[in-house]
């Protein structure tokens, strides 16, 4: 498993270079339905990678994550879809929306494994 800090590096790196991509094609992603929605989608990974960043920075400095790291997230992820398309803002929602259901549902199944770990020993 990666530690927290190079996890939060490649979060991070990885944040810069979909931001740097989406904004250089911004007029083709606006230029169709399908690209608009392909618009919200890589906006929707900038708020996994940014929501990745915030709580492995706040595990390094012992701060304990919850919902206002998703809500930051979320700000900047719709932020940076309403600078492609207004339409990029609805789809960046729903697709976070779903992601953030899925890393929820795999955090308690990582956490509840864990737990079960500690048990038998």
């Amino acid at each position: 498993m990666a530690s927290s800090g190079s996890s939060m590096l490649y979060s991070f790196l990885l944040f810069t270079v979909i931001l740097s991509l989406q904004e250089m094609y911004r007029g083709k992603l606006a230029s169709s339905e399908l690209f608009t929605i392909l618009g919200g989608f890589t906006s929707s990974l900038l708020f996994v990678m940014l929501l990745t960043f915030i709580g492995n920075y706040q595990e390094t400095i012992g701060i304990r994550t919850g919902w206002g790291a998703v809500i930051v997230a979320e700000i900047v992820a719709l932020i940076a879809a309403g600078t492609v398309h207004r339409v990029c803002i609805t789809t960046c929602f729903l697709f976070s929306a779903a992601l953030v259901y899925e890393i929820n549902k795999l955090s308690g199944m990582m956490l509840s494994k864990s737990e079960s770990k500690i048990r038998r020993h």
